[in-house]
């Protein structure tokens, strides 16, 4: 299963842009994985390639890591074959993203800025790999 996240703008941090790359790296051990920047006038076009989609938005479901996992599996079993996490903009997602989701989850209740919650979701879903594969990086 190839993953995607899908972000609206560019990180401003190098340093959350490092914390990023590491996770990407990791995650490459586990699944074919890509970060994609789009703009919010090109999201729409950006997503067609994908056959599920899934948003990243306060509004969606919360899971816990292991719940998460479980969620990550069930789209390996259905035969997902690419799979997009999309991270809107300042305002949100459109009527018109909206209607193109599959599933929308909530990262927290919290908000945060936008560069950080792309690093706290590529941790959650190397974490997820990790639960697994049974790996110890997860306790509980």
């Amino acid at each position: 299963m190839k993953i995607a996240l899908v972000v609206v703008g560019e990180t401003q941090s190098r340093e959350v842009e490092s914390l990023m790359n590491e996770y990407v790296k990791r995650l490459s051990h586990y699944s074919s994985f890509e970060l994609v920047a789009t703009s919010e006038d090109k999201l729409e076009k950006t997503l067609a390639k994908y056959e599920r989609i899934c948003l990243l938005e306060e509004i969606g479901k919360t899971m816990s890591s292991k719940e998460f996992a479980g969620f990550i599996d069930n789209q390996m079993r259905q035969g997902a074959n690419n799979v997009a996490f999309v991270i809107g903009g300042p305002f949100g997602f459109t009527p018109e993203i909206k209607a193109l989701s599959d599933s929308n989850i909530s990262l927290s209740k919290m908000t945060f800025p936008h560069d950080l919650v792309r690093v706290i979701f590529l941790e959650q879903l190397y974490r997820a790999f990790t639960i697994l594969k049974n790996e110890k990086y997860h306790h509980e």
